[in-house]
């Protein structure tokens, strides 16, 4: 095995930055170790093609390579995402086609430094979660060989499983950026629909349609999700982020759970979700079973009924030429020409129903948690039984599309019998960060093996870096936890950070005019470190936040203790001459509590 294969993405990043002058060796030898006969590519990049995108980032000056977040990061894309000049297939050579352009995400993660090695296999136009219907193959499970995959990802995910590439492209429409993830031991990563412009993918369901990421950690994905998003005008469905959603769950969140679930009689899928359960449980999380008829009913939806049809819409005329056709494919999407116009209005207004009881029922707990799926099959009971099997995959993920939630699939505890099984959390719309943020916890804790690869999770916890769609604010005194403003911070998703304290430099004051006691802080020399709240609220909320505060308060930079900088609480000097100081005690709760003991 080639030594670069199972570098995370951190790892790439410190080689490249290292010697960025033997980044084209580097990649060429890690190229030239690609089997291209590996069923998971359908095309492998030639040394030319690779030795153009590595010019293309010499071209810059050295500074500007030095800020590319990705510089010489190789990654993969599922092949109905177009590359320029690369054949583009959706598993289906008599539909390939060379690209004119780039995808908007692939181009995105081009413009951070990153490498494209190769394109990889698929269920045949995304139809699929078993990583089966391919002419180029079935691509096997990464444990062992027997087993499906999980599509329609497949290759995608077993390329990054095995570490041939630092992060790899999916798309997820029912379940295909989550179902491999779980059965590969990786992280899969379903952003909200829109935040990733999905220009120059062929789609399966376009209304539903969505890149993924694949990665061996979440930090790796929400990194390069964070990269590749961003609101494109040539895409009619790209959607401005807003900034509204909480930069992560509390300590100790509250997961919603099925209040039945089903295994398919798979009694090692049921132990190792046990197992997930316990583990959270004893972590701190609140588990809490809520009615999963919605969810379920909603699921049904995408392959019983209309929906279908926009499959069908996306295949176009191929569709008259069933012999280019995997034979399941075309029995699948050929259905969707059974449904009248009327009968996909209906549709839409019992997915809009369903979609608000879903969102009802989310809105008191912080995500919902499920299996990623209810079982894995052996490639050969696929293709003895290859419908129907298909969709119990799809039991607990078919519906997030249709219901606008984000999703993150998540290694968890392995089944008795070696193989992986994974858990998925899902949460309104937006709300990736928090999710990716408690993933990072949780992947933390559980420390598996990164992917197929055999490495071990370095033992420094995993991180997000700061949000530019949040901003920090370090609170002194009525708006700390439990006191009488703090509700102006909750209700706008504002979650606690941390307990820290200021630098060594201010003075604390007790404002006692008005009903509520307010602090005043002064940066001063002859101050001293003063204890605070960090708190992130959405950006978009700031504004809201920052009008409520009444004079003589108001919102300023403060230094920690530790050298950052955040916003915070300031007042104007002129009142503090007669207000009450109370700097001596470090923070505002000693001083209440001094208050209280006379």
């Amino acid at each position: 095995m080639s030594a670069t294969f199972g570098y995370t993405l951190k790892d790439w990043q410190q080689h490249a930055k290292h010697d960025p002058l033997r980044l084209k060796s580097l990649l060429t030898t890690h190229l030239q170790a690609l089997d291209p006969q590996d069923n998971a590519w359908i095309y492998l990049c030639s040394t030319e093609q690779l030795h153009a995108q590595i010019d293309a980032l010499f071209c810059q000056d050295s500074a500007s390579r030095d800020a590319l977040p990705l510089f010489g990061v190789p990654f993969a894309v599922k092949d109905n995402i177009d590359v320029a000049g690369w054949p583009t297939t959706a598993a289906c050579p008599t539909a390939r086609y060379i690209a004119e352009q780039d995808a908007h995400v692939v181009a995105r993660l081009k413009a951070a430094g990153a490498i494209v090695v190769g394109k990889t296999n698929l269920d045949q136009f995304a139809t699929g979660l078993v990583g089966c219907r391919s002419p180029y193959g079935a691509v096997c499970n990464t444990f062992h060989p027997d087993y499906i995959s999980g599509g329609s990802s497949s290759g995608s995910a077993s390329v990054l499983a095995r570490g041939y590439v630092a992060f790899s492209l999916g798309t997820d429409t029912a379940g295909s950026g989550r179902v491999p993830a779980g059965f590969n031991n990786i992280v899969g990563l379903k952003p909200t629909k829109g935040w990733i412009s999905a220009r120059g993918i062929i789609p399966a369901c376009r209304l539903n349609d969505t890149p993924s990421i694949f990665a061996l950690t979440v930090a790796d994905a929400y990194l390069v999700a964070s990269l590749a998003a961003g609101y494109d005008e040539n895409e009619a469905y790209s959607r401005q982020h807003p900034a509204t959603a909480p930069a992560q769950f509390a300590a100790r969140p509250q997961f919603a759970i099925p209040n039945t679930l089903t295994f398919c009689g798979d009694q090692q899928a049921e132990a190792a979700w046990q197992q997930a359960l316990t583990a959270l449980e004893n972590s701190g999380v609140t588990l809490k079973p809520i009615d999963f008829a919605p969810f379920q009913q909603l699921a049904e939806q995408l392959y019983a009924g209309p929906w279908v049809a926009e499959r069908t819409a996306a295949v176009g005329t191929l569709l008259d030429h069933p012999e280019h056709m995997d034979p399941t494919v075309y029995q699948v999407i050929r259905q969707g020409r059974e449904f009248s116009a009327v009968d996909a209005y209906q549709a839409e207004y019992l997915r809009a129903e369903l979609s608000r009881r879903i969102q009802s029922s989310l809105a008191d707990v912080d995500a919902l948690l499920v299996p990623t799926t209810p079982t894995i099959h052996t490639l050969t009971a696929l293709a003895e039984d290859p419908v129907r099997l298909n969709s119990q995959l799809g039991l607990y993920t078919n519906f997030t599309n249709l219901a606008d939630l984000s999703a993150l699939a998540l290694p968890a505890p392995f089944r008795s019998d070696g193989l992986p099984a994974g858990i998925t959390l899902l949460a309104p719309a937006w709300h990736d960060r928090a999710l990716a943020e408690f993933g990072c916890r949780w992947q933390s804790l559980l420390r598996l093996p990164l992917g197929a690869t055999g490495r071990e999770l370095t033992r420094t916890p995993l991180s997000l870096s700061p949000s530019p769609a949040h901003v920090r604010v370090a609170v002194v005194g009525a708006h700390l936890t439990g006191m009488p403003l703090n509700f102006q911070l909750t209700t706008r998703n504002a979650v606690l950070i941390e307990e820290t304290r200021t630098a060594d430099n201010y003075r604390l004051f007790a404002l006692l005019d008005g009903p509520i006691k307010k602090p005043g802080l002064l940066r001063d020399e002859q101050g001293q470190a003063i204890t605070v709240e960090l708190w992130d609220i959405p950006l978009a909320r700031f504004g809201e936040f920052v009008a409520e505060i009444p004079a003589p308060l108001g919102i300023g930079s403060l230094t920690l203790a530790d050298g950052r900088t955040v916003k915070g609480f300031i007042c104007e000097p002129a009142v503090l001459k007669t207000a009450l100081e109370i700097t001596e005690f470090g923070g505002w709760r000693n001083w209440l509590t001094a208050q209280e003991e006379h």
